[in-house]
């Protein structure tokens, strides 16, 4: 995409210059660029590239809808090929932004009418983060599993009594144990729609537990992370 600023001159729309970035652990960081003209809807994600190089990976966006800035969340893999150069971009880089992609959202027909349970791994939390901070007096409940207490990416930009936070790890959160035996140990709302968001194991098992309480897929939004 090319914005026109005189007829023989054009710039390139899809590169953005990093203007923050906000270490949130030791491993995880936010990328915030300014959002310019970027249009999305919350629970979309965006193809991010750094300038140069060949491979390229999906991030949900962490960010609200009307916001200044674009933001995703970002976990560093030991290992991994991208994110690691990723941690290592500073202030002033350039990365390259494709998308929005994706039609992860919440229930629009039931916005109003029903309790939105959001569960989440690790960093599939963005995508709820975004809807979060895209719609204020939303009904929700946020159901968020870690291994540690210190993962609670920004814990503070939710409501109290709308974060639960499950850790397998250490009894610093609200519950201890995984967050699927926190779904088995829970009553929902027969009005409820769930958005799914996180590893594939997670997403499977949390399916059936909730089918074995009575919710059908046409109540249950997914975004799997493998």
């Amino acid at each position: 995409m090319t914005i026109d600023m005189k007829p023989e001159v054009q710039i390139d729309a899809n590169y953005y210059k990093i203007a923050e970035i906000r270490r949130l652990t030791e491993h995880a960081f936010i990328l915030s660029m300014p959002r310019s003209r970027f249009k999305f809807v919350a629970g979309q994600h965006v193809s991010l590239s750094i300038p140069g190089d060949y491979q390229s990976r999906e991030y949900s966006i962490y960010s609200a809808e009307g916001g200044t800035n674009l933001e995703v969340l970002v976990k560093e893999v030991d290992g991994g090929y991208f994110s690691p150069k990723l941690s290592h971009l500073k202030e002033g880089d350039m990365v390259e932004v494709h998308g929005p992609f994706g039609k992860f959202g919440l229930d629009e027909k039931n916005l109003k009418n029903n309790k939105h349970v959001f569960i989440a791994s690790g960093t599939g939390i963005a995508p709820f983060h975004s809807m979060v901070q895209s719609n204020p007096g939303l009904d929700f409940h946020l159901i968020h599993g870690v291994r540690y207490a210190d993962e609670a990416y920004e814990r503070d930009a939710y409501e109290a009594g709308r974060y639960t936070l499950c850790t397998s790890r250490d009894d610093k959160g609200n519950f201890r144990g995984r967050l699927t035996e926190y779904l088995k140990k829970t009553d929902f709302d027969k009005n409820t729609s769930f958005y799914l968001c996180g590893n594939s194991d997670m997403i499977f098992d949390s399916m059936e537990i909730l089918s074995d309480k009575g919710f059908g897929r046409e109540n249950i939004n997914v975004e799997v992370y493998f």
